[in-house]
């Protein structure tokens, strides 16, 4: 596979785990990101420091490539279709990204094949909110760029209206939910799918990230089941080629509703690399290039610990505790080769093994709070 010239739309650190999971698939590999100190930078083969939302430049660097894939979903899809015509293999294809990519059309596509997820009106600026306002509390979303719990904003009433977003959004229904699940799924070129377990993601109670994340979720096994079969039927739908993860809401009356999918490899599927015989990277080059999917049981039970830059703090990382936490057996670093470090900027992951759920937990509550990046 070493004349096959594979080129990454994006450069951090989804990126960066690809490349490294490419090695053993002996690619040659182009990136592309508008960061010239992107953590990929030093990793691939070839490295354009440009814009991936600009036509001509998306145009340009994918007609250097056999295959092109992304490793964030907002990018110039005009460029993608043209390039897809013209020959070039891009996976996911631009049609799934399309979708994807505007919050929109994405609940109209789940209403449209009947995933249950949570009710929701397009609005076209703030001031449709007062027209809205039987509707609430919600959600209001923005259709495009949002990532990581910006782009979102929580309408309870009217008085929060001066926090609105303007321009086109989604308005979603607040739900009540007891737990948030995700399941990463892969699809390969000729239709071969296979997902992983469910995990279970905590968030944190202020920066709307994932505090931690638990493999495999604390839920019983028809609602594993239920998630899955969910997940599987958005991943054909779409017509993807590659991963899908699929973010969903378990209720206290036992539904599961999807929250949002995102086309590419994901933080809930980051302790694959070190937790199940194959790593949610090393599934999406497999699904791209056509290959068949790896297995993807479990070895243990895991938890995913986003190591995040402390708050107050701007400036070159420096890592403090950093032996401390590697002496525990079963901890695995992993840093994004990022830099500088600003308040909670995610900087890397630690992934913590241990043989039953309940050591896990424990071992992560004990580890998780040592780490901690400065300037």
């Amino acid at each position: 596979m070493r004349n096959c010239k594979l080129g990454i739309l994006g450069g951090g650190q989804l990126g960066r785990m690809l490349l490294q999971a490419g090695l053993d698939f002996n690619l040659y590999t182009l990136v592309l990101d508008p960061d010239e100190h992107a953590p990929c930078r030093y990793l691939c083969e070839e490295f354009v420091h440009g814009d991936f939302k600009d036509y001509e430049t998306v145009l340009a660097f994918g007609k250097r490539c056999d295959l092109l894939t992304i490793e964030i979903e907002h990018v110039n899809v005009d460029a993608l279709f043209e390039l897809e015509a013209a020959g070039v293999k891009v996976y996911p294809k631009p049609a799934s990204i399309k979708t994807i990519q505007d919050k929109g059309l994405q609940k109209e596509f789940f209403a449209q094949h009947s995933v249950p997820s949570a009710p929701f009106r397009l609005l076209q600026g703030k001031q449709e909110l007062e027209s809205n306002q039987d509707f609430l509390p919600a959600f209001q979303k923005l259709r495009k760029g949002g990532y990581d719990g910006n782009g979102v904003v929580r309408i309870s009433s009217l008085a929060d209206i001066g926090k609105a977003f303007e321009g086109a959004t989604v308005l979603e229904k607040l739900v009540n939910f007891d737990k948030e699940i995700s399941v990463i799924c892969a699809r390969n070129t000729n239709g071969e799918v296979k997902a992983f377990p469910v995990v279970e993601q905590v968030m944190h109670p202020a920066h709307n990230l994932v505090d931690y994340l638990l493999a495999p979720a604390q839920i019983s096994y028809k609602l594993q089941r239920m998630a899955i079969e969910i997940a599987t039927h958005v991943t054909t739908a779409l017509d993807m080629v590659g991963l899908l993860a699929v973010e969903m809401f378990v209720t206290p009356d036992g539904q599961i509703l999807v929250n949002e999918v995102a086309p590419r490899p994901h933080n809930s599927g980051h302790h694959t690399m070190k937790a199940n015989a194959t790593s949610q990277f090393e599934q999406h080059l497999r699904a791209i290039l056509g290959l068949p999917l790896g297995d993807t049981e479990p070895h243990c039970p895991a938890v995913l610990v986003n190591v995040l830059g402390e708050a107050g703090y701007s400036g070159e990382a420096v890592y403090e505790g950093l032996d401390e936490v590697l002496q525990e057996p079963g901890v695995y670093l992993h840093l994004y080769g990022k830099k500088f470090t600003r308040p909670y900027r995610k900087m890397g992951h630690l992934t913590v093994l241990a043989p039953t759920v309940e050591e896990v937990k424990q071992k992560a509550d004990t580890i998780k709070n040592r780490l901690k990046i400065i300037a």
